[in-house]
């Protein structure tokens, strides 16, 4: 196998796993979006599998932004959901151990008597 062989094959081999990456998006799209009856979305996957390169071309040209909307949607969703499962697994002491550290920072002078006593009420609260 030449050299140029194997370098188109490598070029084509990412075009169309590009093309793959492009109808699995729009397919994941299509279900995503709750605007559109179960008509449209039988329509536009029939569509896909009859003839999928025009009609990935025409759904990212009439959906597009619409379908960008949607994402960022998703994603911040589960970047929300995903920050509140760490704040949750993360430890919490008890409150002796914050009164006991709040006290030890005011014996060392480094808080006043009033911060003191406002993490102490935090503590026990």
């Amino acid at each position: 196998m030449a050299f140029w062989d194997f370098f188109w094959l490598m070029v084509w081999g990412f075009f169309f796993i590009l093309y793959l990456m492009v109808l699995f998006q729009i397919v994941v799209d299509i279900f995503r979006d709750a605007s559109m009856n179960g008509w449209a979305k039988a329509v536009w996957l029939v569509a896909l599998f009859v003839v999928p390169a025009v009609t990935a071309l025409v759904y990212v040209i009439i959906r597009g932004k619409s379908m960008t909307e949607r994402e960022v949607a998703a994603r911040s969703g589960s970047r929300g959901a995903a920050d509140d499962y760490i704040r949750s697994l993360a430890p919490r002491s008890d409150p002796a151990t914050q009164i006991s550290t709040a006290k030890s920072l005011l014996d060392s002078g480094a808080i006043s008597q009033a911060e003191y006593e406002q993490l102490k009420s935090k503590a026990l609260a």
